[in-house]
Formats: C-alpha cells, structure tokens, sequence
C-alpha cells in the first residue's frame, strides 16, 4: 500500500494554485496537432471538484454562443499545463450544478473581493 502511495506522489504537481468552487479560471491544455503540440485555453466558471490525491478532477463550465459547454480535468494530467484563476468567486455551495438551467447574466457568480488572488 505505501508503494501505491509513493507512486502517487511521485506524479503529482506540487505548484497548484488554491481552486475554490465558484472561481473564474484559465485552464492551459496541451493539444496535439500532426506533429505539433500547441497550449489551449478554456476559460469557465469551477463548478465542482470531486477525488483525492492523483485522481482529483475538477469540473470547469463556460457559455460558448449561447451553449453550456463542460469539461471535465484531471487535476495532476500532463496534459493540463496551468491553472490561473483570474477572479474568485463567492459561493454558499459545494457544487454549482444549479448553472447549468441558467443563461447569460442568471450564471454568473458573484465576486469574492474579501480574498486577494494568490
């Protein structure tokens, strides 16, 4: 079992930033053209976070031309370059799947001014 557990630490990140439920954020995602790899940007509202140690995954939600768009990202993926959060967010909740039935001004999420990004 400490052997599982090694390997485990061994392939996680150890410069995450502090994500909280309702934050603003830019998520860099390698993609893999031919080949040619290029970084990616989604920007979205964190909705939810789900998982421990190496299998956390978080759950990141935009509105791309009037369409909710949702991708789900394995946390420690070599495939996830960065996390910036850009603004955070003031939330009551645990997870914010409630967005999801609301469009336009409705699904946004209050400003968290009290905490300075860190």
């Amino acid at each position: 079992m400490d052997i599982i557990r090694a390997l485990e630490q061994e392939g996680m990140k150890k410069d995450l930033p502090n994500l909280k439920i309702g934050d603003y954020l830019r998520v860099n995602v390698k993609v893999k053209e031919g080949n040619r790899e290029r970084i990616q940007s989604f920007e979205g509202t964190l909705i939810a976070m789900r998982g421990s140690g190496i299998r956390k995954t978080i759950t990141v939600r935009r509105l791309s031309y009037g369409i909710g768009v949702e991708r789900v990202f394995p946390v420690h993926s070599p495939k996830v370059d960065s996390f910036e959060i850009i603004r955070r967010g003031k939330v009551r909740r645990a997870k914010l799947y409630y967005l999801r039935e609301r469009v336009g001004k409705k699904a946004r999420v209050k400003e968290d001014l009290s905490t300075a990004i860190d």
